[in-house]
């Protein structure tokens, strides 16, 4: 029941995807058009986010896929990974394109041009609720998967963008102050940049096999020491293989036993650090007067 469950999620993620994809293009298109005849800057700059939204949920969909073949003599682990690096790629577009306003919008804060803010407005509007949909439709799949929450946050950011460019337009209209717009396509800028260094960050942690945030290895190493038979645990490795995959691998020494009693301890570990921390793949090495050191982490 549980592998259908998940199968279901994989399609309507797949399926939800497509259509973000879609309703991007369309923006892209609509927002070039009105930034070039209003005169918006943070239109256009808008647009190119969008644009690259769409290629952003089309490598969150390939990456889906690949994340989905099946494991090799020579991929053991299979091609989960790939999921992280869209992640990587994705955010890291964002940061780019983030520099690249920030640059044009001093450019033009620099020289101020006149705005058609009517037209400006009506685009702003228009960009809004696809954005909305998009982004409501990615929110689920964003909770347990770190290349979808990517995507997601492309599309939510589009979201506050717009919002943003609606009041800068009401602005214009009322009050002409046309140096709000090279302001207003900062400050998204910067909003996007902070959170693209999140995801980012958070990617490159997985891929370089980083401790998971919250999860204490001396607290692991006390709760492990407390089973009976464990003298000592030692040479530990944490790391997430991806957002839903948590491996855990360690040396165990017991006292001189049987392979069954060895059986029941692993048991109890693997289940006590599920229930724990959501450790879901764990590797134990036992032994018998065999390590000469017994630090927490191997130092070779």
């Amino acid at each position: 029941m549980s592998h259908n469950h998940s199968h279901n999620s994989k399609e309507t993620s797949e399926k939800n995807l497509f259509i973000t994809i879609a309703l991007n293009f369309f923006i892209t298109i609509v927002q070039i058009i009105g930034g070039i005849i209003s005169g918006s800057l943070s239109l256009i700059s808008d647009a190119m986010h969008n644009f690259s939204d769409a290629i952003a949920i089309i490598i969150t969909f390939i990456a889906l896929r690949l994340s989905k073949k099946p494991k090799t003599p020579k991929y053991t682990f299979g091609l989960k990974r790939a999921e992280i690096i869209a992640a990587v790629v994705n955010a890291s577009t964002l940061i780019i394109i983030c520099f690249f306003l920030i640059r044009e919008a001093i450019d033009r804060l620099n020289n101020p041009n006149e705005i058609a803010g009517n037209l400006m407005l009506i685009i702003a509007v228009i960009g809004f609720i696809p954005n909305v949909i998009g982004a409501l439709l990615l929110k689920k799949g964003s909770e347990k998967n770190i290349n979808i929450r990517a995507a997601y946050f492309h599309l939510l950011s589009d979201a506050v963008s717009s919002i943003a460019i609606t009041i800068g337009a009401v602005f214009i209209i009322a009050y002409k102050i046309y140096w709000i717009d090279p302001v207003l396509t900062i400050l998204i800028a910067l909003y996007i940049l902070v959170e693209a260094y999140k995801i980012l960050k958070e990617a490159i942690d997985i891929l370089m096999m980083s401790n998971i945030e919250g999860i204490d290895l001396q607290e692991i190493k006390s709760i492990v020491e407390k089973i009976p038979g464990v003298k000592n645990i030692h040479h530990i490795h944490l790391w997430k293989l991806n957002d839903n995959d948590t491996h855990f691998e360690a040396h165990i020494e017991v006292e001189d036993m049987t392979v069954s009693k060895t059986s029941e301890i692993q048991k109890i570990i693997s289940t006590e650090l599920h229930n724990r921390y959501e450790i879901n793949h764990t590797t134990l090495q036992f032994e018998c007067e065999l390590c000469q050191e017994f630090d927490i982490l191997a130092k070779h």
